[in-house]
């Protein structure tokens, strides 16, 4: 036995346009709240990277006085990368906002590999290293008189 419903049926095809309207406002409003936090996120990253360079550097200076042994830097700006020595051994750290060294003994250093050695007595000379993203610019700075480092 056969049964047919009976009635009628409508296939939609397709979206109205005060559909398409409601999502496109919707859209909108998302992007506007979130374009604004992403530029948040890259102004956080700089300031990141300047407080992790200024604690290498205090650490190697503090370790490098209390050991009375020599420690080094080596900042390679090719690569944008640091690698410094501790008790423990070599440790690699890729910075991507770095741009620039500059050494009392040599000026400003923008490619290449500079060598920062930190002796019994810290820091032999004024250093400052210099970050960069598409915004702003942060210098974290080494005075070797009173060990003191400056983020600015």
């Amino acid at each position: 036995m056969l049964i047919l419903k009976t009635g009628t049926y409508n296939k939609k095809n397709g979206l109205t346009l005060l559909e398409l309207l409601v999502v496109i406002a919707i859209l909108t409003s998302l992007t506007a709240i979130i374009i604004p936090t992403l530029s948040f996120f890259e102004e956080l990253k700089i300031k990141q990277e300047a407080k992790k360079i200024a604690s290498i550097m205090r650490f190697l200076n503090d370790h490098s006085i209390t050991t009375k042994e020599t420690f080094y830097l080596t900042v390679n700006l090719d690569k944008k990368q640091f690698l410094y020595t501790t008790l423990e051994g070599e440790i690699k750290e890729r910075f991507d906002t770095l741009s620039a060294v500059n050494l009392q003994s040599k000026g400003i250093i923008r490619n290449g590999e500079v060598t920062i050695f930190f002796h019994s007595q810290g820091v032999a000379e004024y250093v400052s290293i210099h970050l960069r993203d598409q915004k702003s610019e942060i210098t974290i700075s080494v005075n070797p008189l009173s060990g003191k480092i400056k983020i600015t």
